[in-house]
């Protein structure tokens, strides 16, 4: 098994999850032995990424509810492993016990840690939703995020809101990716403070405990709601409603306010996951057509060297046209010109969920998601969005039903 690709041994444990809710020991040991490697850091990356980006990530893109528990019997595994001050065991009886929605009861809360999703577009489309809930019913406590500084900015603005930086290594080695719940344990310790946990990647969705039970409330995002096809924006208001006797909260934004600059905001970023970019020919159409319509633009450079210099091109191929404005910052700055146009058009991505909390109009590519209810999940919620779906058999037309999409949100807006 030594010389097995990551990749397959990945695929292995996944297909066995998929269809007996179970998993080979050896495979999942031998990956695990890797991700933990001390000496060969290439190693450890390589399964490391395998192991989630494969098998954890798929698990919960399903958002099946009976996928979740076998998410937490083979990750509280993977935890103990490394972290050998864990019990697999009690990990996993304590995930049994706090994932079961628990009313508050009252009392007084002094500070309410809020943790964040670590993904930009997830703490628009959750973790606000949270982040208002707590403001309403808590209106004399400090609200405070847990998270990475870009996430905290998404939220700068608003006075009630204060933050504590929490750094998540999305590209980090295994134990470096369990550290953050170590770090949030000595930050929550407090009398007098309540943790809610929106399926955070800083506790590995729920699995690793940073504070005792009564403190802590858990909203499992990929089961709750069940069969429905309710997007998660909603979800979490009916969880939110559950617990916290809290009615008609919804997703928002308040970054720093930016001059504006454009008419139509753009963004062909997908932060890594090229599953869900189509391809330099359908961007570059979509955006001459944007052109052509005579509005300034502003385009996002995006995450990474790579997508950054994607739109370089692209711009430079239409003959760099002077309406359209080249955005470099943070996401928060760009979030705040979002907030200001009159269009968003992209590819499923936060910029769909800044769109639709601020009430823009919106058109979001949709490709390469895992099934049905994961579109349904993650679509944009606002009455003011276009969803363009994107498979093999309907792919061809892509284009064609992108711009008639941007026609139909224009004549609304």
């Amino acid at each position: 098994m030594a010389s097995t690709p990551a990749t397959e041994l990945a695929e292995e444990i996944l297909e066995a999850c998929l269809r007996d809710g179970t998993w080979p020991a050896r495979p999942l040991d031998a990956l695990v032995e890797r991700a933990l490697d001390p000496h060969d850091p290439l190693l450890a990356e390589a399964a490391t990424r395998a192991l989630i980006g494969i098998v954890v990530e798929r698990l919960g893109d399903l958002f099946e509810p009976e996928l979740c528990d076998v998410y937490a019997r083979l990750f509280s595994r993977v935890i103990a492993r490394a972290l050998p001050a864990y019990n697999a065991e009690e990990l996993l009886i304590r995930y049994r016990r706090i994932r079961q929605a628990r009313r508050f009861p009252g009392g007084e809360v002094r500070r309410v840690f809020v943790l964040s999703r670590v993904t930009l577009g997830a703490d628009v489309a959750v973790t606000s939703v949270v982040l208002a809930a707590a403001k309403e019913r808590f209106p004399d406590a400090e609200i405070c995020l847990l998270g990475p500084r870009k996430n905290a900015e998404l939220f700068e603005a608003d006075r009630r809101i204060g933050s504590t930086v929490v750094g998540y290594a999305r590209s980090g080695l295994l134990r470096e990716r369990l550290a953050s719940a170590v770090e949030l344990q000595t930050i929550v310790d407090e009398r007098g403070t309540m943790v809610i946990d929106p399926d955070s990647r800083l506790t590995q969705l729920g699995l690793i405990p940073i504070c005792e039970d009564a403190r802590y409330h858990f909203f499992e995002s990929r089961a709750f709601g069940g069969d429905l096809d309710t997007p998660l924006p909603v979800l979490t208001a009916e969880w939110l409603r559950e617990v916290f006797d809290i009615e008609s909260v919804a997703p928002f934004v308040a970054p720093a306010p930016q001059e504006r600059v454009a008419d139509v905001t753009v963004s062909l970023g997908v932060g890594g996951n090229e599953d869900k970019r189509l391809d330099d020919d359908f961007e570059r159409e979509v955006l001459a057509a944007l052109v052509r319509r005579g509005r300034p633009i502003l385009i996002d450079r995006g995450a990474g060297a790579e997508e950054g210099a994607r739109v370089d091109a692209m711009v430079e191929r239409l003959g760099r046209p002077a309406l359209i404005h080249v955005h470099e910052g943070s996401y928060a700055s760009f979030a705040s010109h979002i907030a200001q146009s009159r269009l968003y058009v992209g590819y499923d991505s936060a910029g769909q969920h800044v769109a639709s909390a601020t009430g823009v109009p919106l058109v979001s590519v949709f490709t390469g998601y895992a099934c049905e209810r994961m579109l349904a999940r993650w679509r944009p919620a606002s009455a003011g969005a276009h969803v363009v779906t994107v498979e093999q058999t309907n792919r061809p037309n892509a284009l064609e039903r992108t711009l008639q999409a941007i026609e139909a949100a224009v004549a609304e807006g």
